[in-house]
Formats: C-alpha cells, sequence, structure tokens
C-alpha cells in the first residue's frame, strides 16, 4: 500500500516484483555513477583554464568513450530481457481467474468452478469503515491463494481498461474483443490495492482493484461459501 510521501515503489509481494525492483535499483545506481561523472567533467572543464593537449586528440579517449557507453548499456539490457521474459512466463496454473473490465466496475470469474463470479464495484465514502480506504476498496474482493501459480484472464466489455496492481507487479491492458493474459505469485498474505490504469470515460477513477491473497484453506473456505450463496 503506497503512503504520503513515499518516493520508492510498494512493498514487493511476489517473485516478479521483487525482481523488478531490484532491476531498478541496479539501473539506477548506474545512472547515478553516469550523472557524478558527467557532473565531475562538467566542473572540472569550467573550473581550471588548463587544457591537456593528449585529451584534445586521443584516440585512445575516443575508444574508451565508445566501448563504455556499450557496455553499460549490456548490463542494462540483458536483465531487462530476463525480466520481460519472466513476466511473459505462464507455467501450469493453478487457478484461472477471468477480469472484464466494465464502465465503471469489474467483473470476475473463476472458471475452475462452475457456477463462481461475481461483480466487483468501488465502496461509497459514506459506507467506507475504520481502516478502509477511499476511491480504493471495492464491494467485492478477488480472492486468490498465496504460493501458487493465477493466471488473469483479461478483457473488456465496451473501452479501453487496464487491470493494475503494482504490488504483485501486475498491469495489462483490457481490450473488447480481445483476451490478455497475465500470471503472478502472491508470495505472502495480505491485502492489495490496485485502479483501472487506462483513461475510460467520466468514472476511470473509480473502479478499484482489490486482490486478496490468503492461505489455500482459507481460499477453499471462501470459495466454498460463495457457492452456496450462489
Amino acid at each position: 500500500m503506497a503512503h504520503p510521501s513515499q518516493l520508492g515503489f510498494q512493498d514487493a509481494a511476489s517473485p516478479v516484483m521483487e525482481e523488478l525492483l531490484h532491476f531498478h535499483d541496479h539501473a539506477l545506481m548506474i545512472v547515478f555513477l553516469i550523472s557524478t561523472l558527467v557532473l565531475y567533467i562538467i566542473v572540472a572543464m569550467i573550473s581550471t583554464k588548463l587544457t591537456n593537449k593528449y585529451i584534445l586528440d586521443s584516440q585512445e579517449i575516443e575508444i574508451i568513450w565508445t566501448i563504455l557507453p556499450a557496455i553499460i548499456l549490456i548490463l542494462i539490457a540483458l536483465p531487462s530481457l530476463r525480466i520481460l521474459y519472466l513476466m511473459d512466463e505462464i507455467n501450469d496454473p493453478h487457478l484461472t481467474i477471468k477480469a472484464m473490465g466494465h464502465q465503471w466496475y469489474w467483473s470476475y470469474e473463476y472458471t475452475d468452478y462452475e457456477d463462481l463470479g461475481f461483480d466487483s464495484y468501488m465502496l461509497p465514502t459514506q459506507d467506507l469503515t475504520t481502516g478502509q480506504f477511499r476511491l480504493l476498496e471495492a464491494d467485492h474482493r478477488m480472492v486468490v491463494p498465496i504460493e501458487s501459480p493465477i493466471r488473469v484472464l483479461i478483457s473488456a466489455e465496451d473501452v479501453l481498461h487496464s487491470w493494475t496492481v503494482p504490488s504483485l507487479g501486475v498491469k495489462m491492458d483490457a481490450v473488447p474483443r480481445r483476451l490478455n493474459q497475465v500470471a503472478f505469485i502472491s508470495s505472502r498474505p495480505g491485502v492489495f490495492y490496485g485502479q483501472c490504469s487506462e483513461i475510460c470515460g467520466a468514472n476511470h477513477s473509480f473502479m478499484p482493484i482489490v486482490v486478496e491473497a490468503v492461505p489455500l484453506e482459507h481460499f477453499e473456505n471462501w470459495s466454498s461459501l460463495m457457492l452456496e450463496d450462489a
């Protein structure tokens, strides 16, 4: 959950998000080193009146400042490609959920069950209880078991939407008449919040996503209760 004045990302709740955080820190450190070097060179050039004639025409220096950026780009590209393939990897999901975007709410269908589905609307401010978050709480949460591969099939009924949960490292566009898929594994129990990340109309800001990760035993009890109510 993000908090006011937060500068970094939310705490990771999935292995992919942990990898993304590590890559962010890796790339940011390279940016800091490059910025420091450039700043030092600028200050040195401004503050000194001396000129080194060997720097003015030096093939060795030209070779270094040609090869060094290429090495830096490789150091950034290889981890990036690795994470990109990890995010697309979907191996034997234990549970498949279909998320459908509407104006302006989400509907979820647990396709491994015969009749388990519901609509998820934002809770109005006047209905919130202590500890719930304005504009982020939904009347029905998408409940998933922890430490299990989850596949989410994402589409939309009307206009473009985007199913996004930052803590899980998940963001996928919901496109009408097209089925996209994304996978994640929740590494710890908790409630993780997201919002539609594609401008989809007047109430775009009012269709939150709430994912609740629980132990497998609790998930089975929840699914049994939902099927009984259905």
